[in-house]
């Protein structure tokens, strides 16, 4: 019998590094290609047929939610393991409803992850417990707003990957080169998706992307502001009293 073939995306090049050397590390278990970004997935996947997925959710490029949709429709039965630290109740369901079989959060620990590995390898679905619990609360969410707290999925895949796009901050012209059409449809693509969500302007599609959890939003890190001349962080001695 034959390794258990698995593919890892994310986008973060050390924790890819780190989460292969442990995959890697498993007796009957082989890392057969990495990716970076949604795109790249979908096209190992078709190029590589791996017998697993483990697929991060906040990517550039193309999301793991539309990237796992694009995959699950190419091939219904690829197994995916979504391993994320976002903890959103409508991107699990978007999940679920698009066929994922597995859920970890980036915050468990590496026994929960080769146990999830080790279901789907049995070819059994494995949800972490807080993906549960995530379901519950957005039920009683729903329940107690009413019908117009659900939102119907407006958008085709394809103005969801220039949603994403243009969230990220990428010009029409951009979004045309990425996606490999005219300008001017990218630019019907925008005006589709305005129209759609009820949006009047860039900055509150960046938001709805923001918001719904279809782009991520990476803060810099702050630094240690510079302190006046003559000054420091140490203790003065106690002078005479």
């Amino acid at each position: 019998m034959g390794a258990f073939r698995i593919l890892v995306v994310d986008d973060h090049p050390i924790f890819r590094f780190g989460l292969c050397s442990l995959l890697g590390s498993h007796e009957g278990w082989e890392v057969c290609g990495e990716a970076a970004d949604g795109t790249q997935a979908i096209e190992k996947c078709r190029q590589l047929t791996p017998d697993l997925v483990i697929l991060d959710i906040c990517m550039p490029r193309l999301n793991g939610v539309d990237a796992a949709r694009q995959i699950l429709k190419d091939n219904p039965a690829q197994r995916i393991l979504v391993l994320t630290s976002v903890d959103s109740e409508q991107v699990v369901r978007d999940c679920l409803e698009a066929g994922v079989r597995g859920w970890v959060f980036k915050s468990d620990g590496t026994d929960d992850l080769k146990t999830s590995v080790e279901a789907l390898e049995r070819d059994e679905c494995t949800f972490s417990s807080r993906v549960s619990d995530l379901i519950m609360t957005g039920y009683l969410r729903r329940y107690r707003l009413g019908p117009a707290a659900a939102k119907a999925n407006k958008l085709s895949p394809r103005e969801r990957e220039v949603l994403q796009l243009l969230g990220e901050g990428k010009s029409s012209k951009e979004v045309a080169i990425l996606l490999n059409v005219k300008v001017k449809t990218a630019e019907t693509h925008r005006s589709n998706i305005m129209l759609k969500l009820n949006l009047h302007s860039i900055v509150e599609l960046v938001l709805y992307a923001v918001r719904n959890e279809i782009v991520h939003v990476q803060l810099p890190a702050v630094a240690a502001l510079p302190q006046p001349w003559g000054w420091t962080s140490e203790p003065r001695p106690a002078g005479p009293n």
